[in-house]
């Protein structure tokens, strides 16, 4: 998220980009909207990645935020142009492997018609002119029935930004029907995408954001319990063969709580539930996936490791806060949430107070718990073998608080060193 840059220094970015590079993710997407300054901070991106050795092979490529930025008249299409025209020969510009366009993407642009009288006509008349700077290569992420892709000309693929949530789940749902929520949207996509167009899917690990109507109006959840960022790549890694990208939604996207990147730069007004919630764990984490993703092969595990997440109160906890509790807050449940990563067969001892715990026997690679959280208590987890402890996860910080001063669905993540 560019918009979330404003302070940003070139020092910054290649900070960011060294940091999600040695993680094993291969570029960053800049979401960009229809402010002036964003064009400097995507340009001090870039500007970063050429103080990149030739043996880091990161890319980058945009995606336009249809949401800000207009796209009713024909002059509407000079925004995109002054960003191709300025980025597009960069060696650290993405291009699509098959054709070797300049990737060009959206965040919507479902109603933009660009003076041309209708949303086919005007992505396509958006395209020819980006073509006159460069060859792109179209894959959008339009919230439409896919069903229309196949009329939609200009588009060389397709992006499922929803694809990493179960959003269809609401709260009047029975527990075993959320519990088994399906992510099956991508086959819409894949359905209606022939002839070498290409499949982006999407892969999160939370979304809460707490706006009241006053500012965004957006105040819900989506259900990120049962381990859902584990398990969507291991959807996806299954699918490996009928999906040409993975996007990680997100690296700083702190108004929605699925940042995996550090929080830093200028939050959108979340810092009531993102301070103090760090998600760094989750990006240290998506690097086994990532690798089995490109690969087909997961990575040997070597090290003992515990990664948890919880969110900081109970989900039915009264707070003074003048945005109500968000919707959907009754999909969730008060659990931590465990990923472990064994070299050999070990006991988990998963603690909320120093006199309450549950133990666990784990066998060799990894493998998904969840333990209930007490009001007012802790979390902390330990991997022993052969009566030594070889792994602690301890977030000392963390508690579950019984009377929270805010409504807060984010989560901290911690990570035993």
């Amino acid at each position: 998220m560019v918009g979330n840059t404003y302070p940003y220094t070139i020092d910054n970015w290649l900070e960011d980009i060294k940091l999600a590079a040695s993680q094993d993710i291969d570029g960053f997407v800049l979401n960009v909207g229809r402010e002036e300054w964003q064009k400097q901070r995507s340009a001090d991106c870039f500007t970063a990645s050429t103080r990149l050795p030739d043996s880091t092979k990161f890319k980058l490529f945009f995606s336009f935020d249809m949401t800000s930025i207009p796209g009713n008249s024909a002059g509407d299409a000079q925004l995109f142009r002054n960003y191709l025209s300025q980025h597009s020969k960069s060696p650290r510009m993405f291009r699509h492997p098959r054709t070797g366009g300049v990737v060009v993407s959206t965040f919507a642009g479902e109603n933009s018609t660009f003076g041309q009288g209708s949303v086919e006509n005007g992505w396509a008349y958006l395209k020819n002119e980006l073509n006159k700077i460069t060859p792109i290569y179209f894959i959008p992420s339009f919230f439409i029935n896919p069903a229309r892709y196949p009329s939609i000309s200009a588009m060389d693929g397709a992006f499922n930004w929803n694809g990493g949530w179960p959003i269809q789940l609401h709260a009047g749902m029975s527990q075993s029907d959320i519990e088994k929520a399906q992510l099956d949207s991508d086959n819409g996509h894949l359905d209606n995408l022939k002839n070498g167009r290409t499949f982006m899917a999407a892969v999160s690990p939370w979304f809460f954001t707490h706006y009241g109507p006053d500012t965004w109006n957006k105040n819900w959840i989506y259900r990120g319990d049962d381990w859902l960022f584990v398990k969507r790549w291991e959807q996806l890694i299954s699918m490996r063969n009928r999906i040409d990208m993975a996007q990680i939604i997100s690296w700083n996207d702190y108004g929605e709580s699925h940042y995996i990147g550090p929080i830093k730069g200028a939050q959108p007004n979340s810092q009531a539930w993102v301070d103090g919630y760090p998600h760094e764990a989750w990006l240290h984490l998506n690097r086994y996936f990532a690798v089995a993703f490109k690969t087909g092969t997961y990575p040997a595990i070597t090290k003992d490791q515990i990664y948890m997440w919880a969110r900081p109160h109970p989900k039915g906890a009264t707070a003074p806060d003048r945005v109500p509790r968000p919707n959907n807050w009754q999909l969730t449940d008060d659990k931590a949430w465990m990923i472990v990563f064994a070299t050999s067969p070990s006991t988990v001892e998963a603690y909320t107070s120093n006199n309450q715990k549950q133990t666990f026997q784990v066998k060799v690679g990894m493998t998904k718990l969840s333990f209930a959280l007490k009001a007012d208590g802790g979390m902390r987890a330990i991997m022993i073998r052969n009566n030594k402890t070889v792994a602690e996860c301890n977030p000392i910080a963390y508690r579950f608080e019984s009377r929270p001063g805010v409504y807060n669905f984010n989560v901290l993540v911690a990570m035993s060193r």
